[in-house]
């Protein structure tokens, strides 16, 4: 039996990236910040959390060490390592620090050009790009073009929106066009209708993805962001992991927005929940049903949309906390020959300026049972996990990256 899981805690960076001042980000470390905040009371909220960020089940697969390795921070020493328990982290090599750029690298494909941007303006948006979207769009017109962060621009144009019928359309430092609606006085299905339209419009300038973004309540102060997002990104432009896979004839289980982020190319099946915790039911699930020489791949969005973006320090500990406290229920599903790899795609430190994304190294924790495990080192790309997984489920080497499985194996 051979079969693999990587689990993506989206955005759960580790500080310490080679290249962070070219992005702004010197100093930043989602995990260190949020740990060291927890330590001296910054981390504490009446009835969700208090005290110290406690994660044994990571800590036992290295997650302190992997931290050392990464930015030099010191968590939490151990009692021992789990028996097949591997760690390390990895630097990435694309060239943003957005969402595709972070799971195309981990698949096997990093991001070698540039993405389009649209800059920090009020508006945002070439005017000939907003006559489109609302001549072939059919909209009256739009509200938002600017930079913003997503619950902030509902809270402040919802109420107009549901007025005059014009979509919310806003940006970030990524290369994204998001369009915020209401499902009930827009609908859900032309708002993804009017996505697809975009994303046809915003081709030509190398946007990374269109999000649609469905709300509902009836006031700024009810507004409410539902779980039938749908990212519509553009297609890899060489075949990832996932395509490898399922060429040869094995299943590939979307979790998440994986099967969006792919543009759902090389997912054999799709499975969506709202919420970590939902999620990682899903998750369970697909590694019970999954076959020999399947893959699961599943990200948890909500450290990243809920927390990073939000900048909410209680709120991220808390999910870190209840996310480790589910780990033994999929280390119990492993079988001999199985490999299952915690990792993340980018940073957001929630103690960070701005609202964006952080530029990190990340996590590579994981188990492989019946393996010597081990300290895999500072990996010079995400590649090698995808890479790892494609040795392990018998592929031959892709163009990017190196596998470290022959270093947990023969590891003592």
């Amino acid at each position: 039996m051979a079969r693999a899981f990587i689990f993506v805690l989206d955005s759960f960076g580790m500080g310490g990236a080679a290249d962070a001042e070219r992005f702004g980000d010197v100093g930043s470390d989602t995990f260190g910040h949020i740990a060291k905040a927890c330590a001296s009371g910054r981390g504490d909220r009446e009835g969700l959390r208090h005290g110290p960020l406690i994660l044994p089940n990571m800590v036992s697969l290295g997650l302190g060490r992997a931290a050392k390795l990464a930015s030099g921070f010191e968590f939490a020493r151990e009692a021992g390592l789990l028996p097949g328990a591997f760690h390390g982290t990895a630097q990435e090599i694309s060239s943003g620090k957005d969402t595709p750029s972070g799971h195309w690298e981990i698949a096997g494909l990093p991001v070698t050009f540039d993405w389009g941007y649209f800059p920090q303006t009020v508006p945002a948006f070439p005017a000939a790009l907003t006559q489109a979207i609302v001549r072939e769009g059919k909209v009256p017109g739009i509200l938002g073009d600017c930079h913003a962060s997503g619950t902030e621009i509902i809270e402040r144009l919802g109420e107009e929106h549901i007025r005059t019928g014009r979509p919310i359309c806003y940006t970030s430092t990524d290369s994204v066009l998001q369009i915020a609606a209401h499902e009930g006085h827009f609908g859900l299905e032309r708002l993804y209708e009017l996505c697809e339209v975009v994303r046809r419009l915003v081709d030509p300038l190398n946007i990374g993805r269109v999000i649609a973004r469905p709300f509902v309540g009836e006031s700024s102060a009810t507004f409410e962001r539902t779980p039938n997002r749908k990212d519509y990104a553009t297609p890899p432009p060489e075949p990832t992991l996932l395509d490898r896979l399922t060429a040869r004839g094995s299943k590939v289980i979307a979790i998440g927005k994986i099967g969006d982020i792919f543009a759902h190319r090389g997912i054999s099946e799709v499975r969506k929940a709202a919420g970590n915790m939902a999620m990682f039911d899903k998750a369970l699930g697909a590694m019970d049903g999954a076959g020999d020489g399947d893959f699961v791949f599943a990200n948890f969005v909500d450290f990243d949309s809920e927390f990073g973006h939000r900048r909410d320090v209680p709120g991220y500990a808390a999910a870190l906390e209840a996310f480790d406290k589910r780990i033994p229920e999929a280390l119990a599903r492993l079988k001999g020959g199985d490999i299952l790899i915690f990792t993340a795609d980018h940073g957001n430190d929630p103690t960070w300026r701005g609202t964006d994304h952080t530029r990190e190294r990340i996590p590579v924790l994981g188990m492989a049972p019946g393996f010597s495990g081990g300290d895999i080192g500072l990996r010079p790309t995400f590649a090698d996990i995808g890479e790892t997984v494609a040795e392990h489920l018998g592929l031959a080497p892709g163009r990017h990256g190196h596998s470290f499985l022959k270093t947990i194996v023969t590891n003592a």
